[in-house]
């Protein structure tokens, strides 16, 4: 009930806080129809939706984005304290009017959008783990100068650099707090080796159509993406190659869409593949598309998650962007 009473409250405080920035903006008593968003608040101005993402703004424009959708909003007036440069940058491929506020106290001022980072080299030293690797069956991963290698999907190994002594190393495991208890209980084991165990036993359960076990459970937007480019006739692509994201992942544990360049039709597309109802994908595809250059964008996942809502976020891009579901 404690749980209850205390999102009921964050509700409430949410909600008197967007109607107040919205009338000190505005100016006036004008009617505002206030109206629920999970994670924050919203209300109608007109036929203008505001909407204060509170919770994880940087992944909030889908989820703001649909529910002006919803509310048959004209315009989009997105507020939140931080992450409001990755907002803004995104907000502007769409063809929806969406303005996007940096919140200063009870004042609001319009976000500059931010540059998506700029590439980053893997460096050589790294780049010599690499057969090492492959040779233990694992997939190597470049990812903003990072190096890993994934058993469909799934990150078992990391190569990092020691922030005491600069002494580059591979590290085994899923995640960092794995591969920091594996280093303690096998430090003494030749990486080649202990990777190539992990590798077998992470298969035995990381595949598709498998158990419920916890390693089938991560990061599972990242083995569609692995089945994609085994099986690329799926999507009717030629090929399909895994891709950096256009910005760093924070962490393995939570679900984040992940990206691909296709071949379909004789034609370069950007495959973006997501598991679970994400509101947030088509703005994440937005960005994949723009860090690649590539204007054709799909979005894929299973036939379980896609629903009518995606595919109208998914028109409102600029160009739009497709969905398809496959089973």
């Amino acid at each position: 009930m404690a749980d209850v009473n205390d999102r009921s409250r964050f509700a409430r405080l949410n909600s008197i806080k967007l109607t107040a920035q919205v009338r000190e903006h505005i100016g006036g008593h004008e009617v505002l129809e206030e109206g629920e968003f999970a994670g924050g608040a919203a209300l109608l101005h007109g036929r203008e939706a505001w909407v204060l993402v509170a919770e994880n703004p940087e992944r909030g424009l889908g989820g703001a984005l649909a529910w002006a959708v919803r509310h048959d909003a004209r315009a989009l007036h997105l507020v939140a304290d931080s992450g409001t440069g990755v907002l803004a940058r995104r907000a502007a491929g769409f063809s929806l009017p969406i303005l996007v506020w940096q919140v200063d106290g009870r004042t609001l001022h319009a976000a500059a959008p931010e540059a998506l980072p700029k590439p980053v080299h893997l460096p050589e030293d790294h780049a010599e783990f690499r057969p090492v690797i492959i040779a233990a069956g694992a997939e190597p991963m470049v990812e903003h100068g990072v190096l890993a290698g994934e058993v469909w999907g799934l990150e078992v190994c990391r190569v990092v650099e020691d922030p005491s002594t600069g002494a580059v190393r591979l590290e085994v495991g899923v995640g960092v707090h794995d591969r920091e208890a594996f280093l303690m209980l096998h430090g003494d084991r030749p990486p080649a080796e202990a990777l190539a165990e992990v590798v077998r036993t992470v298969a035995e359960y990381r595949r598709a159509g498998g158990t419920g076990h916890p390693l089938n459970r991560l990061a599972q937007e990242r083995a569609l993406r692995a089945r994609l480019v085994a099986e690329p006739g799926l999507i009717g692509a030629t090929e399909v190659k895994a891709v950096e994201p256009p910005s760093p992942r924070t962490n393995l544990k939570d679900p984040v869409p992940c990206s691909a360049l296709a071949v379909i039709d004789g034609r370069e597309v950007v495959v973006v593949c997501s598991v679970g109802v994400d509101l947030d994908v088509v703005p994440y595809a937005v960005d994949a598309r723009a860090a690649m250059g590539v204007t054709p964008c799909l979005v894929v996942l299973p036939r379980r998650d896609a629903i009518d809502l995606q595919r109208r976020l998914g028109a409102l891009a600029d160009p739009p962007i497709d969905l398809m579901a496959i089973d």
